[in-house]
């Protein structure tokens, strides 16, 4: 037990009850002299933890991480309080751009509900981590032992669930929670490798001597490369709820590999554990299941893409040398040659034809690869993005050329009929990129726009 008090460091006090944490509102006459003491510290860590977990609800939304990231956690906040004048009459000035953006989220959270409760969820964020300052601030003026043992279960549980935040505040608060290790002696980076929780390995950016943590060995002479190498089951069902297809799974894995190598010292990466394994045989050994199912998905995901790309090439092809409308029994030259449709009719049946042709080749060139590991860090995603694309292009242009054929046969110059057959062609256009533009997106994201790895603050913990 230790008891606590906490002092009004903004507009609200944050106590704990034997159930959950509770806001308690500063204006009201009862709170203002509030002391909280009470719960064992790691019910309240544990509690702290429920809150601040609040980053990762996001993920499910797709979009919200935007709207969280730029909603503020208070709508009163916007307003930027400089005051002026004198001492006895100061005045409070507000800016346009913070005008601007009040009016901009109220009015957003009154057409979109759940902006609202984004807010509240980011408010509650934001409390957690006033919570995490408080009780920090509380902890330094014990005695170091005491200190220590108090922040030892925390840390570890906040670099077990990813919030780097609690992290970054108990290393900034207390510098030698650095030198904590678990009980098979790995560091603190090394837990972060082991979960592969990306938000506290970036604090590596916030370290002068990040080589040293990530090179030394464990308890049974494993550094952060041995570390990164290894697949458990737990990572790997992680693994499979951040990324989609086991093609992009193994990526991740290589990616993680590859930043992990960075900053293990030169003479360290080829080191031996005491099962006489480098990082390297360790990556191989435990990734070679994972490596043949992406195997597996690139090749059925190459085999599906290529019989549909066959197809349009034979269509177009087809339509290429039967022309609509026919030819002109004494010139040769088409009936319709004159025609703006026919124009756009020749254009898109050629790009149709060299996109489904583009297509093919590449998704061939897929299905005779080697599938060696590296393989999948970048040539197998670039291929299949090359191929989805010029896929998705030939399906467009096919429908375009199938839209002018249907106006110069059957329009009669009528502009109903084209904008009903436009309408009507839209509609597999539509169903193929909502249905492959997220898989195509993840792959372009995962392998040239990856942000997985960067540099969060720059506060200097070591």
């Amino acid at each position: 037990m230790v008891p606590l008090k906490f002092v009004n460091n903004g507009e609200d006090l944050l106590a704990i009850s034997d159930e959950n944490l509770i806001l308690i509102d500063l204006e009201k006459e009862e709170t203002k002299n509030l002391e909280v003491s009470g719960l064992p510290f790691s019910q309240v860590w544990h509690c702290l933890m429920m809150d601040s977990v609040v980053t990762r609800i996001f993920k499910g939304y797709g979009y919200i991480p935007c709207v969280f990231k730029g909603l503020p956690a208070k709508l009163e906040e916007l307003h930027s309080q400089n005051h002026s004048g004198d001492i006895e009459n100061p005045t409070i000035c507000i800016s346009v751009k913070d005008k601007v953006h009040a009016v901009f989220w109220r009015g957003a959270a009154k057409i979109v509900p759940l902006i609202k409760d984004v807010q509240e969820k980011k408010k509650k964020h934001y409390q957690a981590l006033q919570l995490v300052k408080c009780l920090c601030s509380e902890i330094v003026k014990l005695d170091y032992s005491k200190a220590n043992a108090l922040l030892e279960p925390p840390l570890k549980l906040a670099i077990r669930f990813g919030i780097y935040e609690v992290v970054e505040e108990i290393l900034v608060s207390f510098p030698s929670a650095v030198y904590h290790e678990s009980e098979k002696k790995q560091t603190l980076l090394h837990q972060a490798v082991v979960n592969r929780r990306e938000n506290v390995f970036n604090l590596i950016h916030q370290f002068e001597s990040k080589h040293i943590f990530l090179s030394a060995p464990d308890a049974t002479r494993n550094n952060g490369l041995h570390l990164a190498g290894y697949l458990e089951p737990q990572q790997k069902f992680n693994l499979r709820a951040k990324a989609a297809g086991a093609a992009l799974q193994a990526q991740r894995e290589l990616q993680w590999f590859k930043e992990v190598e960075k900053y293990v010292l030169p003479q360290h990466r080829d080191h031996e554990n005491t099962q006489r394994r480098t990082p390297r045989m360790a990556f191989t050994e435990t990734h070679e299941e994972l490596i043949k199912e992406g195997e597996q998905w690139m090749k059925d995901t190459a085999n599906s893409c290529t019989i549909v790309a066959a197809l349009v090439a034979t269509v177009v092809f087809a339509s290429a040398i039967t022309v609509p409308g026919g030819n002109n029994g004494n010139s040769g030259r088409p009936i319709f040659y004159d025609e703006m449709a026919f124009i756009i009719f020749g254009i898109s049946d050629a790009v149709a034809l060299f996109a489904s042709t583009s297509s093919v080749l590449v998704f061939l060139s897929i299905l005779t690869s080697k599938y060696a590991e590296n393989d999948f860090l970048y040539a197998l995603p670039k291929r299949l993005i090359i191929g989805l694309i010029t896929l998705l292009l030939s399906i467009i242009t096919m429908m375009v050329a199938f839209t002018a054929t249907i106006y110069l046969v059957f329009g009669d110059k009528k502009f109903w009929v084209l904008i009903t057959v436009i309408c009507l062609a839209c509609l597999p256009v539509t169903l193929f990129i909502f249905l492959q533009f997220p898989l195509l997106l993840d792959i372009f994201k995962s392998t040239y726009y990856s942000r997985t790895f960067r540099k969060q603050s720059d506060r200097l913990l070591y």
